[in-house]
């Protein structure tokens, strides 16, 4: 089924959260816990959030539409990198962060991940940022090597709060 990629709206905030809910939980290493998942979801992937988000001029979120459904979805954040040591790994200004890049399981291998990459890559370019630079769990292989394939690579480490766990992050970075 083709996959067509165009911005997200605030009427598109419970079907994004939605994903969200679904897809989230697949990212998290082995350790990560159901209720510590959940709690991160409720704070971070909820409707009330994606509306915010929708709302933020810092942030762009595309969708990846397959029939009638969103099937994945690529939030860019346009924003100084809060944690010190994040700015100092990327030692690029500016640079837009691809805060979250999720697909929903039916649809791996299917080229919509591939269809959103190129869209937040092509997105951020043309609106002149010399990069890209993303965060994703040192346990989570499969998504290192997809970032790999589209140009990006391991320049520092950083955690990430899920509930009450920290977990290990890669930072990556794209230069254009």
């Amino acid at each position: 089924m083709p996959v067509t990629v165009d911005r997200a709206g605030l009427w598109d905030a419970e079907a994004l959260s939605d994903v969200a809910a679904a897809t989230f939980p697949l990212a998290c290493p082995p350790d990560a816990t159901a209720d510590d998942i959940e709690v991160f979801i409720a704070e971070v992937l909820s409707g009330e959030r994606f509306g915010e988000y929708l709302s933020d001029p810092d942030r762009t979120v595309l969708k990846a539409v397959a029939g009638d459904d969103i099937v994945g979805y690529a939030m860019l954040h346009a924003a100084e990198p809060a944690d010190p040591e994040v700015a100092a790994a990327l030692a690029l200004r500016p640079a837009v962060e691809i805060n979250k890049m999720y697909v929903l399981p039916g649809h791996h291998g299917s080229g919509v991940s591939t269809a959103l990459m190129r869209a937040a890559l092509r997105r951020i370019s043309d609106e002149g940022y010399p990069g890209a630079w993303l965060g994703v769990n040192q346990e989570n292989a499969r998504a290192q090597r997809f970032y790999a394939k589209h140009g990006f690579a391991v320049v520092g480490t950083k955690t990430f709060r899920v509930g009450k766990q920290i977990h290990h992050d890669f930072i990556m970075r794209k230069l254009f």
